[in-house]
């Protein structure tokens, strides 16, 4: 009996299989986004003076490791927080602030530029609650730049904006409007109400 050759298998096309698989895969795979927190640091002072805060413009948010919030050393519930930093930093217990309604308690903070937020967290802390407490935080600056932005915006030919729209509208191409004169609002109101949040270690 003759012996019969096995057949061989042409892998000539086996490379241009590979590489059209990965092409496939490289077009239709999604790579997710991070989300995080956008804040925009401070710049760096060449400034070895300590500045002195007075414990009273202090705001102490402590979040531990059960989720459980901590302001101004009482339990307080996160639908609870932004009032409460609202309060905080509308005072204007030294009376210099004049665009601040709130109840001028000269034992809590001056005015909203000198008033502080600070957060501090557990590292058990679920990151939910963690995101949770700082869009409270946030919220409060917001809700107090958008009355401040209400008040002015009439005075500057903005009426009807609040923060938050001025500052869309600034970051839009098709606005017509005098932009300069947006921006200066926004500025002014940026530093009249800072965002001063604090995240100790």
């Amino acid at each position: 009996m003759a012996k019969r050759s096995a057949p061989e298998v042409n892998a000539g096309s086996m490379a241009d299989i590979a590489f059209l698989l990965l092409i496939f895969f490289l077009v239709t795979t999604t790579i997710p986004k991070d989300s995080g927190i956008t804040r925009k640091l401070p710049p760096i002072e060449e400034n070895d003076e300590d500045v002195i805060i007075k414990e009273k413009n202090i705001f102490t948010v402590l979040l531990n490791g059960k989720d459980q919030l901590l302001v101004e050393d009482q339990l307080m519930e996160i639908k609870d927080l932004r009032k409460a930093a609202v309060k905080f930093l509308d005072n204007g217990g030294d009376g210099t602030c004049t665009y601040c309604k709130g109840a001028k308690d000269p034992k809590s903070s001056d005015n909203p530029d000198k008033a502080i937020i600070s957060l501090k967290n557990d590292r058990q802390t679920s990151y939910a609650a963690y995101i949770t407490v700082q869009n409270e935080l946030v919220a409060a600056y917001n809700q107090l730049r958008n009355r401040r932005a209400l008040e002015l915006g009439p005075k500057k030919g903005f009426s009807d904006m609040d923060f938050l729209a001025m500052e869309k509208a600034y970051d839009d191409p098709k606005f017509i409007g005098n932009k300069e004169k947006l921006k200066e609002v926004i500025e002014q109101i940026k530093i009249e109400i800072p965002q001063k949040l604090s995240e100790v270690e």
